[in-house]
């Protein structure tokens, strides 16, 4: 009696999971979920994470072995998992691991969040201090306080400063739901090349403690960034300060030989 043989299925488009490796195939899975997204692959444009159907089609793998890859990747801050709504990538992972210059209502839209603000101060002033000075060349400079929102949860403290023609012409628009860098590219005709940015410890005195709703003393993430034009001028210098549950700094590293 001849033996009927099944030929095995490509493996899919995509994928790099070898079914004969010695590496347990949901954690090959879990690595693989993570490179692609690093990509902008698996996930839709609000940061959302393809279902599990989804991925075991993707794949060609049980939806219980994809549970148990996409658990980890939960666990350690990569995805944040809402009933009803799905997996979304968390608001940090798009700026600090693919190195995306991304202001703040970006990354938090990508993360499956709605973004909002509060504005605290705004309009010309000359009583900075040196350091602002220096950045930006300018004896006076255009301010924007506004406290962050993810979906009306307070979660950032944002104090930018501008040189006066692109603050004067901020003015002219919505700041509460402005996408900056957007409107600096699309509007106002100015190219966006790089950005420095600077990341530190800091904790939270009695009034950023009392705006974001955390005890005096509790630690905060404190950011720094200054993003030049194509022509090496400082279009924007931002001083920042972000509750860590929402904001994680993942650095990949290389031993030099």
């Amino acid at each position: 009696m001849a033996i009927q043989t099944r030929k095995k299925k490509p493996a899919p488009l995509g994928s790099d999971v070898v079914a004969e490796s010695s590496t347990p195939l949901h954690i090959q899975i879990r690595e693989s979920i993570r490179s692609q997204v690093r990509d902008g692959k698996l996930i839709d444009e609000t940061g959302r994470l393809m279902t599990e159907a989804e991925l075991g089609r993707h794949f060609g793998v049980s939806r219980i072995t994809i549970r148990n890859a996409i658990a980890p990747l939960v666990n350690e801050g990569m995805f944040d998992r809402s009933r009803g709504r799905g997996t979304f990538l968390r608001s940090n992972q798009p700026e600090n691991w693919v190195g995306h210059l991304m202001g703040f209502s970006e990354t938090i839209r990508d993360a499956g969040y709605q973004a909002g603000a509060t504005i605290l101060q705004q309009g010309m002033t000359n009583r900075h201090d040196a350091a602002v000075r220096e950045q930006l060349r300018e004896r006076a400079v255009w301010q924007l306080r506004r406290l962050r929102l993810a979906d009306d949860t307070p979660i950032a403290i944002e104090h930018a400063f501008y040189p006066p023609d692109i603050g004067l012409e901020l003015e002219k628009r919505d700041l509460v739901s402005i996408i900056m860098y957007r409107v600096f590219e699309d509007e106002l005709g100015l190219a966006i090349k790089d950005a420095q940015q600077t990341i530190s410890a800091d904790l939270a005195d009695a009034s950023s403690a009392k705006l974001l709703g955390v005890k005096v003393g509790s630690p905060l993430l404190s950011i720094e960034r200054v993003t030049f034009g194509k022509d090496g001028r400082a279009l924007e210098l931002l001083h920042a300060v972000y509750l860590p549950k929402y904001f994680r700094l993942s650095i990949s590293l290389t031993r030099r030989h």
